[in-house]
């Protein structure tokens, strides 16, 4: 079955092809900010927004003006993709999937632009890579490509580097079977507990970075302070520029050491076991609690479940999620007697029933993962 994967790989561009990226995410930005001005204007008057076809042809008009001729400059198609882009946020507003469009701002930490493949605009030549208006660019050529090319996102991140995300549609094999299941219970003291007692460290990426993060961020607050008192722009102040980059390279490191951690681990799930079963958390709400709020965020337990789900569809395994109010650790999984709830302090019980001792997490994974079959059974 045809899929659509990306790949990402860093991007080398010279310093001609870096102020022309900076120009295409500006007009994008630009684009996406004023058509969304228009559609607000519109429905503000009329009671009715405006339509991507309406949007699109107007966009042609807006580049023979001279107070805005400069958008020829740059690569039209991510003009357009912009534009699609604030059309398909309006689409999933009126159908309550996300909050209603924002303005972009130049300071959200990572900017981005899209295009897409139009006759052989995009294309892998070695270690270099054909890219709509930049021509060929040098990259990090780390795995091969397979499929065909849908678009390119290409982006920039505060630490000074480039990436490009490639989207291709190809034809993923499904893993073998392996006639295993697995029960999965999320937590913060370990990251994941299986149901085969095995358990797989939280490796507190933030946490242990922490003490210097914070340390290079009273630098940067101290040159942004600097700055202000001199009189000097932040965006002009070099040592403040410095300081920034470096701090945000860190958070970078953090980020990617999670980023690999995760897609290791799920690659790893899948592979062995053709059916996982886990709790369906309410992340959101669970992160308004101030105390748990930091290490929630840390472990990222959406992100993780959300690359089981997908890889699950790309290598023909199955995710079921059991009810969150489902109490698992609160059921002896040797005897099924519901003992009640049990501190967070208490890691280990023993059943009053039938005199089981059981690891807390250990058990409410063996519990996950017989509620999880139970429903696959009755469907």
């Amino acid at each position: 079955m045809l899929r659509h994967k990306a790949y990402k790989f860093r991007i080398y561009p010279n310093q001609e092809q870096e102020i022309l990226i900076s120009k295409t995410i500006g007009c994008a930005r630009f684009v996406y900010n004023h058509f969304l001005q228009l559609w607000n204007t519109s429905y503000a008057e009329t009671g009715k927004g405006l339509s991507y076809h309406k949007c699109s042809a107007m966009l042609p008009m807006m580049k023979v003006e001279e107070e805005t001729s400069w958008l020829q400059e740059v690569d039209s198609i991510a003009l357009q993709s912009s534009l699609k882009n604030l059309a398909d946020s309006f689409t999933r507003f009126f159908n309550k999937q996300n909050g209603k469009p924002q303005f972009k701002s130049k300071k959200y930490p990572v900017q981005s632009y899209t295009t897409k493949y139009v006759n052989d605009n995009i294309a892998v030549n070695g270690n270099l890579l054909k890219l709509p208006k930049l021509g060929q660019v040098k990259f990090a050529n780390s795995q091969d490509v397979s499929g065909r090319i849908l678009r390119a996102t290409i982006r920039k991140y505060p630490s000074g580097k480039y990436f490009v995300s490639l989207l291709c549609e190809e034809k993923i094999a499904e893993f073998p079977k392996t006639n295993s299941s697995i029960g999965i219970d999320l937590g913060i003291l370990d990251f994941a507990v299986f149901s085969d007692g095995r358990k797989v460290d939280n490796h507190r990426f933030t946490a242990k970075m922490e003490k210097k993060l914070k340390r290079e961020q009273r630098k940067l607050s101290r040159r942004a302070l600097l700055a202000k008192k001199k009189g000097i722009d932040l965006l002009e102040a070099k040592n403040y520029q410095k300081q920034r980059r470096k701090v945000a390279r860190m958070h970078e490191k953090v980020m990617n050491q999670r980023t690999d951690f995760l897609n290791k681990l799920s690659t790893d799930v899948i592979k062995n076991h053709d059916t996982i079963c886990m709790e369906d958390l309410n992340t959101k709400g669970m992160m308004k609690n101030r105390k748990l709020a930091k290490s929630i965020s840390d472990v990222s337990w959406s992100r993780f479940v959300k690359q089981l789900e997908y890889k699950a569809k790309w290598y023909g395994k199955k995710v079921i999620k059991i009810d969150r109010w489902y109490p698992s650790s609160q059921i002896c999984s040797a005897c099924g007697h519901q003992a009640g709830r049990h501190p967070l302090s208490v890691r280990e019980w023993i059943c009053p029933f039938c005199h089981s001792c059981h690891d807390r997490d250990v058990n409410a994974s063996i519990n996950i993962l017989k509620e999880g079959l139970r429903q696959l059974s009755l469907t």
